[in-house]
């Protein structure tokens, strides 16, 4: 006897509206989303960290200045921003070094190219750059 097969839905149009926020990406999923955004925010932010970094090294009072825009702010714009900027930058940086990592593990071990290690890996990874973060974000905002 044979059975007939229970006939899938065919999607043909995707309705942002309607049908993407009931989907539900799983966390390996967000990685890879934040791994790309994090890249463009570093490729973006490039050639204003270079500037800054030559900059502050170039005398004792641009170095001076720089520990000045953090702490009282330029213009009208506060220090907290300028240190939330950097926070974010350390976010960026972080986040990407190690899901890049978790990527090369996953490309050089076979084993590891499941579903169960990519949802472990990818909470791992998340973690790790939320932890690091948030550690860093203390030294810079003075708690240590």
């Amino acid at each position: 006897m044979t059975e007939l097969a229970k006939k899938r839905p065919e999607f043909r149009n995707i309705h942002a509206l309607k049908d993407l926020p009931g989907y539900r990406l799983p966390v390996a999923g967000i990685v890879s989303i934040l791994h790309r955004v994090s890249g463009v925010l570093m490729f973006l932010a490039l050639p204003f960290i270079i500037w800054l970094f030559d900059t502050s090294i170039s005398s004792e009072y641009s170095f001076a200045r720089f520990r000045a825009v953090f702490s009282v702010g330029v213009w009208i714009i506060p220090g907290i921003v300028f240190k939330l900027a950097a926070l974010a930058l350390i976010w960026a940086y972080l986040h990407h070094f190690i899901a890049g990592l978790r990527h090369l593990w996953m490309d050089l071990s076979h084993a590891a190219v499941t579903k169960e290690f990519g949802a472990k890996s990818a909470i791992v990874t998340l973690a790790a750059s939320l932890t690091l973060t948030a550690a860093l974000g203390l030294k810079l905002f003075g708690a240590y």
